[in-house]
């Protein structure tokens, strides 16, 4: 049927038409923009999709500079700690010049002193964008990536890096609970113990029945590594003995011991050495010596052939398995009846016992007490020992006391005090540079560490935003090969239809004919 009224051919060239214009209109702008999906109408999922992920490239473009930035600020306390502990070892050089006696102290302590000055300068100066990670004991964070769940819950990750406080500060001594109610591994029982200036001392009894030997008798007395023996003239009597090894010992030079003959068969045998105990054994053999003729080391307890004369030093003992926590703060007083120095520190984060003891040695050598000398140590358990040794002419009172809630000391706490002008100081400083020496070290190694682990998150951050953008752009950008190729394919179709759509226009005409 035909009619003037509808024309269907035309309507179904008019439409597409239509959709080849609206084909073609998407087409170009796919070129235009190379987005395939450049609205949510294009695709809505995808599209929120994609925007989600370009706001994650967003965040560790962001990431990237904080990496950059705790890069940088980690390098800084690097380089440092490294300086410092170059520092350390020339000074370490001097000090060890310094031992011998004959030598320009004077002129060796200047030398310590600019390299000291010039320590505390470069740990001052150590920070980046107000930022010191030598300086303080709080750990700093740099911002190291995001991480979104499943639920698309979305998190920050941070990189912890661990301050080292290398300066030369005292800490403050904290004001909360005794430690040794509540922490343990602090021998508070030495409290009020004499730190004696006097030689310890072994009796030897060489009393005997006998009025006198009748010369096939033998003496044999150790000392150390060293033996003393006594043989018996006919006549002689223990006064002769006694004389006669308290003379050897004498002349031997044995370090730190020295004999005292009482003229009743009893002798004396003494001990000055700080920090070494001294071992001493007595045999004999003849006819009138007998087995029960020598009485104990110190004066005290059953006859004994054998005994030590333990070293002069006072000791504080530190449990090696018990805790410290960042604050604790541990005191060493004495007193000599007129005047009263005190001595302390305190622990930073994950410092042990065997910090607490040198820090505290550091801190007495610091003192400048002349005839005070310190030693730390292990004994026989594994646990840290601090040794207080009182070579002055007075005897001293030992209290300790130990705190809670105080603010750590620096890590090079008592490097300002070494004095190597004196044989006690240099002997001191040689003790405590390589725990100044070793502190440094450990900073630098530890910021190495960190500065090692950024490196490597910001190369991973860079490849994960590169992966990131090829997966956006897998979802939304357009192929232009296929795009350039369905362009052409429609520019034709258009013609096509414009030309199928004026033939449908045309189609009304051939009724008029009918009418002619």
């Amino acid at each position: 049927m035909a009619s003037i009224l509808t024309n269907t051919s035309a309507m179904v060239a008019l439409q597409n038409l239509r959709t080849i214009n609206s084909n073609l209109v998407d087409t170009q702008n796919q070129i235009a923009t190379g987005k395939k999906i450049a609205t949510a109408k294009d695709n809505s999922a995808i599209w929120a999709v994609s925007k989600v992920l370009e706001s994650d490239v967003n965040a560790f473009k962001s990431i990237s500079d904080s990496l950059n930035l705790g890069d940088s600020t980690v390098a800084i306390a690097r380089q440092a700690a490294e300086t410092v502990s170059d520092l350390l070892t020339e000074l370490k050089g001097n000090i060890v010049a310094a031992q011998e006696e004959n030598v320009d102290r004077s002129k060796i302590q200047s030398d310590i002193d600019a390299k000291v000055d010039q320590i505390t300068s470069i740990i001052s100066a150590a920070q980046f964008n107000g930022l010191s990670l030598v300086e303080g004991t709080d750990a700093a964070t740099i911002l190291g990536s995001l991480e979104r769940d499943s639920s698309g819950n979305v998190s920050a990750t941070d990189i912890e890096i661990a301050r080292a406080d290398l300066t030369q500060s005292a800490g403050t001594y904290g004001a909360g609970d005794q430690l040794a109610d509540t922490a343990g591994g602090f021998n508070t029982t030495v409290s009020g113990t004499t730190v004696a200036e006097t030689a310890n001392v072994a009796v030897l009894n060489l009393d005997d029945n006998a009025t006198t030997y009748s010369g096939d008798e033998t003496i044999t007395l150790t000392i150390g590594s060293v033996t003393v023996e006594y043989t018996a003239t006919a006549g002689e009597d223990e006064t002769d003995a006694g004389a006669f090894i308290a003379g050897k010992i004498n002349s031997l030079g044995i370090e730190g011991v020295t004999a005292t003959d009482n003229g009743d068969g009893t002798v004396d045998i003494e001990s000055t050495n700080a920090f070494s105990s001294v071992d001493v054994s007595v045999s004999a053999t003849g006819t009138n010596i007998g087995t029960n003729q020598f009485d104990t080391f110190n004066g005290a307890g059953p006859a004994a052939a054998s005994g030590t004369i333990q070293q002069r030093a006072e000791t504080i003992t530190f449990d090696k398995n018990a805790a410290v926590k960042d604050g604790d703060g541990y005191q060493v007083t004495l007193n000599d009846g007129s005047s009263t120095d005190t001595f302390r520190y305190i622990a930073g984060p994950g410092e042990t016992f065997e910090d607490v003891a040198r820090g505290l040695k550091a801190a007495i050598d610091q003192g400048g007490i002349e005839g005070l000398t310190t030693k730390v140590s292990t004994d026989a358990d594994g646990n840290f020992v601090l040794s207080i040794d009182n070579d002055t002419a007075t005897s001293l009172t030992l209290d300790v006391d130990g705190r809670e809630d105080g603010v750590a000391s620096g890590g090079l706490f008592g490097l300002a005090g070494i004095d190597v002008t004196t044989n006690d100081g240099a002997r001191a400083a040689l003790d405590n540079i390589d725990t100044f020496l070793n502190t440094a070290i450990d900073a630098a190694a530890s910021f190495g560490s960190s500065q090692s682990r950024i490196d490597l998150q910001a190369g991973f951050i860079s490849k994960l935003t590169d992966s990131l953008k090829a997966g956006i752009g897998s979802l939304v950008d357009a192929d232009l090969e296929a795009a350039s190729a369905r362009l052409q394919a429609l520019q034709v179709q258009q013609q096509l239809g414009i030309q199928s759509l004026s033939i449908a226009n045309q189609a009304p005409q051939s009724i008029l004919a009918l009418f002619r």
